[in-house]
């Protein structure tokens, strides 16, 4: 794969929108904190600034799994801004970067949250908490694990294109580089808006799971979107990252995933 980013806070930008300007912004929507502040870090540690990922158990079974937030004191934070229609985003990856999962726990009146996982596959695991509290956005992660006999599978190479439910996700690399997404063939612009933009990525580093959430240049409009999509994003580290692209056509949310190489 072409050497498309600097080796250092490497930058993704996936130009176009389906529009030459970024979509307009859906006022319906309760929008929250501001869109394009990011948490600094590789999301790898479970504290940071004071405030502290406290899991309710290292395992994960058949039952929601069941985390807090503390802060001072270790007081259970009870209050979050809204991100991406949201208050807070949780992931699930394991160790091999398959297994994706993105839910939006609940949380009970004594500041735990319970998440809803679909069964996941034996291994190790990390859990990903994104959110953002008195307007100051965090990515706390620890490590957890699904028993049983783990069979782990090699990271797909570095390519260009992927396909998901019949859909074709095509990157176009140069000085900017960009996703154009096809059925058959053919450019799709029927996206329907999905967490406020018309795609939400994630990206993992192999090998230590550092976490990259890729923001979206502008908000989704309540129309259809497509057939390119438009991120900006630094890739804080060099080596493989695996892309989970999301987006929605006819009220069924796609999940797709590429491997990118950053050096």
């Amino acid at each position: 794969m072409k050497k498309f980013l600097a080796a250092t806070a490497a930058v993704i930008v996936l130009a176009g929108c389906g529009n030459a300007a970024p979509a307009p912004m859906d006022h319906g929507m309760d929008h929250g904190m501001d869109h394009g502040a990011m948490a600094s870090g590789d999301g790898l540690s479970a504290s940071s600034g004071g405030i502290r990922l406290a899991l309710k158990q290292k395992t994960i079974g058949s039952t929601s799994f069941a985390f807090q937030i503390l802060g001072a004191g270790g007081k259970p934070v009870t209050g979050f801004d809204v991100d991406q229609t949201k208050r807070m985003h949780f992931y699930l990856i394991r160790s091999d970067l398959t297994g994706f999962q993105h839910v939006h726990p609940e949380m009970a009146a004594d500041g735990t949250w319970s998440a809803a996982f679909a069964p996941p596959l034996p291994g190790s695991y990390r859990v990903y908490a994104s959110f953002s509290t008195k307007n100051k956005p965090f990515v706390l992660s620890d490590t957890v694990s699904v028993a049983g006999q783990a069979k782990t599978e090699p990271l797909p190479p570095a390519a260009t294109t992927t396909t998901v439910d019949g859909y074709t996700l095509t990157v176009d690399r140069g000085e900017t580089l960009s996703i154009t997404v096809s059925k058959n063939g053919k450019p799709v612009t029927d996206l329907q808006p999905y967490l406020q933009t018309y795609a939400h990525l994630t990206a993992f580093r192999a090998g230590d799971l550092a976490f990259a959430h890729l923001h979206p240049q502008g908000m989704a409009a309540s129309g259809n979107g497509g057939p390119k999509l438009s991120f900006d994003a630094s890739l804080p580290k060099a080596g493989d990252w695996r892309l989970y692209v999301q987006f929605q056509t006819a009220g069924k949310l796609h999940t797709a995933a590429v491997t990118l190489q950053v050096s």
